[in-house]
């Protein structure tokens, strides 16, 4: 009996962590030992040439690479450190509370620019901003906007084109989206005005880029508010009926980063991942890699690695946001 109920309470555990991945990846599979597992936002076929250069590198070690949400990897990763070795997001704030609660191992070793890592924890590998797309062939015969207050004339003097034909990311549930709204409406009042146009257009709200993306492709949307420069970069090349606004008002650029687990059990074989996504990502690296480097002299008004980007993350301050930007969005 009492082996029946140890073998239950070690189901329930292990069904208690069940996760359904956006992407979930083995490379390497023939390598022995226990695979180094890699909790990350970013997409696949996006970050699969940096581990594929790193198993070529080290064959003898496997890499689990694991694909869900921001919000999601905080929550997951403070429930059970242990089981995670590499945390890497693009939820800035995020990933800065997390090195600051103590959740990521310091590495003295690590030769980075000061201003783009932090307490030898946190370190940042690339340089994006937040991008506003449109699809060309929505826009025949229309001006391009150059600025937010030339787009919000177009939206409100165009409703007919654009209702329901407007996305950007639901911040309630995506810590990217929460990361970029918060700054744009530090950097200007604009971004509520917008906020309130795209809301009288039955806004489209998304998880994340990617999908925002797809619909943007077939049609479904005509602008994609604030989604990652680097999808959209990625899917301009590729030969999509895009148009990356370039506008004279402001830009938001923050930094991808990456964090090892204060709890892994393969601390040298993290540590090497971490220092070799690194290494991989600066200007003279010669890789295949579609995520853009890190800007090298840290001027070039991303967000900055310090405490004032956790800010909104207090719970009094987010609350009220969150209500502010309900109130501008979800207007039904």
């Amino acid at each position: 009996m009492r082996y029946l109920i140890a073998l239950i309470l070690g189901f329930l555990a292990s069904t208690s962590f069940a996760q359904e991945w956006e992407d979930q990846r083995l490379f390497n599979d023939g390598a022995g030992g226990d695979a180094l597992r890699v909790l990350s936002s970013t997409d696949t076929n996006l970050f699969a040439p940096l581990i594929e250069a790193y198993v070529a590198e080290n064959p003898d070690t496997a890499v689990e690479y694991l694909v869900t949400g921001t919000a999601d990897i905080d929550g997951l990763f403070r429930e059970a450190p242990e089981r995670f070795d590499v945390v890497i997001s693009s939820a800035m704030d995020l990933q800065l509370k997390l090195a600051n609660d103590g959740f990521a191992l310091a590495l003295d070793d690590v030769a980075h620019p000061e201003w783009a890592e932090w307490r030898n924890s946190l370190f940042a590998f690339t340089t994006e901003p937040a991008a506003i797309v449109i699809n060309t062939a929505a826009f025949e015969g229309l001006p391009v906007p150059s600025s937010r207050q030339d787009l919000i004339g177009l939206l409100r003097d165009r409703p007919d084109l654009f209702a329901g034909r407007v996305g950007t990311y639901d911040i309630r549930r995506s810590g990217l989206g929460y990361l970029f709204a918060t700054q744009d409406s530090r950097a200007s009042e604009t971004y509520w005005r917008l906020m309130e146009v795209m809301g009288g257009l039955d806004v489209r709200l998304y998880c994340c880029s990617g999908d925002m993306i797809d619909d943007l492709t077939d049609g479904t949307i005509a602008v994609a508010y604030n989604v990652l420069g680097s999808y959209a970069e990625a899917r301009v090349e590729s030969g999509e009926r895009f148009k990356i606004l370039d506008l004279s008002d402001f830009e938001t650029t923050m930094m991808r980063t990456a964090l090892v687990s204060k709890e892994t059990t393969q601390v040298a074989e993290a540590a090497s991942f971490l220092r070799a996504v690194i290494a991989y990502q600066s200007d003279d690296a010669s890789n295949a890699s579609p995520l853009p480097t890190l800007a090298q002299d840290g001027d070039r008004g991303a967000i900055p690695l310090d405490p004032a980007t956790m800010t909104f993350l207090d719970s009094l301050k987010r609350k009220k946001f969150l209500e502010e930007w309900e109130d501008a969005l979800i207007q039904n």
